[in-house]
Parts: C-alpha cells; sequence; structure tokens
C-alpha cells in the first residue's frame, strides 16, 4: 500500500499489568499470544522490574475479559491495524477451565472466586 509506514501494518498492543503498570509493544497480525508473550518476556522494561517472572510460559494475556490461548494471533481476534488495542497481562501457570465447566463447579460449592463476563 503506497504511502503506509509500517506502524500502519502493524497493531499497536497496551499492555497492561496487575499493578497498572502500562507498555506499548507492536506486533504483527500473524503473531500468536505466545509470541507475545515471548517478546515482552524477551524485552521485559525496565519499570516493571518489581513484575518479572520467571518464564514466558507464565505470562497470559486477556482481552475483553478472556484468557487467550496461546495458538491465537492478533490477526483471528480482527484487532484493528495502525491502532491501538489494549490487553491485561497476568502471570498464571494455567488457563482456567472453560465457563461451562467452571460454573458446574461454582454452583456445586456455591462459592466464586472468579468473573464471568458476558
Amino acid at each position: 500500500v503506497t504511502g503506509s509506514s509500517p506502524a500502519d501494518m502493524c497493531i499497536n498492543l497496551r499492555l497492561i499489568l496487575v499493578s497498572g503498570k502500562t507498555k506499548e509493544f507492536l506486533f504483527s497480525p500473524n503473531d500468536s499470544a505466545a509470541d507475545i508473550a515471548k517478546h515482552v518476556y524477551d524485552n521485559w522494561p525496565m519499570d516493571w522490574e518489581e513484575e518479572q517472572v520467571s518464564s514466558p510460559n507464565i505470562l497470559r494475556l486477556i482481552y475483553q475479559g478472556r484468557f487467550l490461548h496461546g495458538n491465537v494471533t492478533l490477526g483471528a481476534l480482527k484487532l484493528p491495524l495502525g491502532k491501538t488495542t489494549v490487553m491485561h497481562l497476568v502471570a498464571r501457570e494455567t488457563l482456567p477451565e472453560p465457563n461451562s465447566q467452571g460454573q458446574r463447579n461454582r454452583e456445586k460449592t456455591g462459592e466464586s472466586n472468579c468473573c464471568v463476563i458476558l
């Protein structure tokens, strides 16, 4: 495309940590959640030092209230090129169970320790 800069062909991700700290990174639509986690881990911002994790494998992205599986690409999410998209970045060993399973478990115990966004 004539006259477009490389940034127009990328997705700008603004990642927010639980602490509230944010940082922006540029990614290609072909990058997967696992690629993003590895890139962020390898280029961990200096002002995020207190939140440093031991491995990129425990970094999880949350987009619109949902954990993204490692093989999901930004293109598959239909994120707009050249625009900023906000995601949360958390350290978590495993992904939560699918909603239906979690719903059943909560009904049995009567407790709720997570939110389901519909």
